[in-house]
């Protein structure tokens, strides 16, 4: 098994489709074809489903896919390691929660990109636990989270301080009124929602009414 065809497989599970990994990689479809079918005869076992909507990972397919993600993220880092030289280069992929993008964010990239021209910047923005999934996968670099982590595999540190508040309508007199309506939140695994569950519980709400919306801009709306 080869780094190669490792990140030919990458790729084809990205895109879905032979034809946009093939694009994707400069390579032409029979080449890529040809790697995902001499990979799966390497391994003894079908790597993808074939419809005709295109390619979806087979059981087997997800499992390689973790490994591969880790495999060629340390290829890249220890790439990046013995390459290295005073000025940044290259891709750098941040991850971060919707609200921090939003609010911190945008100042600090463009002062960064100012700085170090030659970083090709991307930004990826969800809850906390799919940050945090994307990084032990090697597909960020790194991201800011809303809360400590104590993973073994991962380093952590503080980036800034932040007051969590409760946000309703003007028409809401009061806190009390206002944890009686439904609470509009991200879905699971973001770390705002969950310390906010934890304060519902602190003051005896135990079964509050949860309606879950997947960007901010829905919520404030």
């Amino acid at each position: 098994m080869e780094s190669g065809d490792l990140r030919v497989f990458q790729m084809v599970a990205r895109e879905g489709t032979i034809t946009k990994a093939a694009l994707q990689l400069g390579y032409v479809q029979s080449n890529v074809t040809a790697r995902i079918q001499q990979l799966e005869a390497e391994l003894g076992t079908t790597l993808f489903l074939r419809h005709n909507r295109g390619m979806t990972l087979s059981a087997s397919g997800k499992l390689l896919l973790d490994y591969a993600n880790k495999i060629i993220g340390l290829l890249d880092e220890a790439s990046k390691a013995l390459s290295s030289s005073a000025e940044p280069s290259g891709p750098l992929m941040i991850g971060s929660t919707q609200t921090t993008a939003a609010v911190r964010l945008p100042k600090l990239l463009a002062s960064y990109y100012e700085e170090h021209p030659n970083v090709q910047l991307s930004l990826t923005t969800g809850h906390t636990q799919f940050l945090l999934d994307k990084v032990l996968r090697y597909e960020l670099d790194g991201a800011f989270i809303g809360c400590e982590c104590h993973h073994p595999e991962l380093e952590s540190y503080p980036a800034f301080e932040e007051e969590p508040v409760v946000v309703s309508a003007a028409s809401v007199p009061d806190l009390e009124e206002a944890i009686t309506k439904p609470i509009l939140v991200y879905s699971t695994g973001c770390s705002y929602r969950e310390t906010l569950e934890k304060w519902l519980r602190s003051v005896g709400v135990t079964q509050p009414v949860i309606m879950e919306f997947g960007t901010l801009e829905a919520i404030i709306g």
